[in-house]
């Protein structure tokens, strides 16, 4: 077990003990090995807790359960409490329903820089595909290829060049993306005493873009980003979202906007709360 890591992988959690095993078994076959995890459980019930303290006993890997009382989505809340437990100076941070592929952890940390965080993406999975991915498929690394995939039911599409993108093309096609190299809560990277600076997640919001706006105060903070959407490979596993509302959307979004233009990099709302 390691007793200095390099990496804080912090895994997100809600109820869900399928989608979390097939995660955790995803960092069972990572090439770099200088790792811990965090498990970051949002109030998940007495049957999951007991499959993490089960998975916990019979892996080799140094696992921190990280838990609070289920009072409705708080996952801002929750990933600052497992932010204050990680010991590592860089912190990957991903999700319980995010498969990540071998060289996931080996990317972040030849790719980490000073004064950067790293901003990467999912490639998304049907349901039915989601269901079907065994142990084996992940330790073979199978369930990455992407004509395993198609022969288990993806639909074609120009998105799968993510899957099949070599070294040097994922090198060129991150230079070439449109997309905002933001911070992304299923695969983004950061300096735990950035993180720290501008004080974590803001805890008033919900679901909706917190992750982003965490972003936003890192680029007020004088933090850029570096795009590895296709260098860093992870999917992602179907499911519903029973806690998805406009109201949490619309409240999230004002809070956003205000980080914006008020240039904040630090939130009042975040690991140390301000006193009244």
């Amino acid at each position: 077990m390691i007793k200095d890591p390099s990496i804080s992988v912090v895994i997100s959690t809600y109820n869900s003990i399928p989608w979390l095993e097939k995660t955790l078994w995803s960092y069972e076959h990572q090439i770099f090995r200088q790792f811990e995890i965090i498990i970051a459980d949002d109030g998940s019930n007495e049957e999951t807790k007991e499959f993490i303290k089960n998975y916990i006993e019979k892996s080799a890997k140094k696992i921190i359960h990280v838990w609070h009382e289920d009072k409705g989505f708080q996952k801002s809340m929750i990933l600052n409490k497992a932010l204050t437990a990680c010991n590592a100076e860089y912190v990957v941070m991903s999700d319980g329903d995010c498969i990540a592929r071998e060289d996931f952890l080996q990317i972040h940390y030849e790719r980490r820089e000073p004064g950067h965080f790293l901003s990467g993406g999912y490639y998304k999975l049907p349901l039915e595909l989601s269901e079907k991915i065994t142990e084996e498929d992940i330790a073979t690394q199978r369930s990455f290829d992407a004509e395993w995939l198609k022969k288990n039911g993806l639909p074609a599409s120009y998105k799968n060049q993510k899957l099949t993108s070599g070294f040097v093309t994922a090198k060129i096609m991150e230079n070439l993306t449109p997309t905002n190299a933001s911070w992304n809560g299923h695969n983004s990277s950061g300096w735990l005493k950035d993180l720290k600076a501008i004080n974590g997640f803001d805890e008033r919001m919900q679901y909706g873009g917190q992750d982003r706006e965490l972003g936003e105060r890192l680029f007020n903070y004088g933090i850029k980003s570096k795009q590895i959407r296709y260098s860093a490979i992870c999917l992602h596993l179907d499911h519903a979202r029973g806690y998805k509302n406009q109201e949490s959307i619309d409240k999230n979004k004002a809070i956003r906007k205000s980080t914006k233009d008020k240039n904040k990099d630090f939130t009042p709302y975040g690991i140390v709360k301000e006193e009244k």
